[in-house]
């Protein structure tokens, strides 16, 4: 009989810009009971943070949509990481991504699909959104998955708007995302 993982490490590896992607990464830590690790201004990680992501069982990726992909400060970790890549030390990991930008679309899509591609050559195995749109006419912008995403989390703030000013269900589908990725890192762990 398999033990059963009540408790997977998650670690959540973000960059924000403005404190927007910051705020949903917390909602998504809140649902996963994951730590987070920012992404600095410069691009980097702490030596702290690899440690942590080479540790964990699940990697959850953030960055927000900037010129349609993903902050340079993200993608100069992703390119980073191509020192654990060569020692699969990624390997069979649990992995998700969210984003967030000012437009409704803001080629959010293009980011949650990198970060896929990302997780892929590190061989790891990514967790879609499991939720239903909100996309009748009785949608509300408070409602989950305003956005219609399969794949990750997407959230819009208006670009004059205060992290404080983020849609609440754009964080309820973040904190909903964490504790889905930590019910299938939990389920994928005990059977290994």
């Amino acid at each position: 009989m398999t033990e059963f993982n009540p408790s997977p490490a998650i670690a959540i590896v973000y960059h924000s810009g403005y404190g927007h992607t910051q705020r949903m990464a917390e909602a998504v830590a809140n649902g996963a009971g994951a730590v987070l690790h920012a992404i600095d201004a410069g691009g980097n990680l702490s030596d702290d943070g690899w440690a942590a992501l080479d540790a964990a069982d699940a990697i959850i990726f953030g960055a927000p949509t900037y010129m349609g992909g993903p902050s340079w400060q993200f993608k100069k970790f992703a390119d980073a990481s191509s020192k654990p890549w060569f020692s699969a030390k990624w390997q069979d990991k649990v992995f998700g991504g969210f984003t967030n930008s000012a437009s409704l679309n803001g080629d959010k899509l293009n980011t949650l699909q990198y970060f896929v591609l990302l997780s892929g050559q590190h061989g790891g195995l990514w967790v879609s959104l499991g939720l239903k749109p909100s996309n009748v006419k009785a949608s509300k912008r408070d409602d989950v998955n305003r956005m219609g995403s399969y794949i990750g989390p997407m959230a819009q703030s208006d670009a004059d708007a205060a992290p404080e000013e983020m849609s609440a269900g754009d964080l309820e589908t973040a904190r909903l995302y964490g504790a889905r990725v930590a019910g299938v890192t939990r389920q994928y762990t005990s059977t290994r």
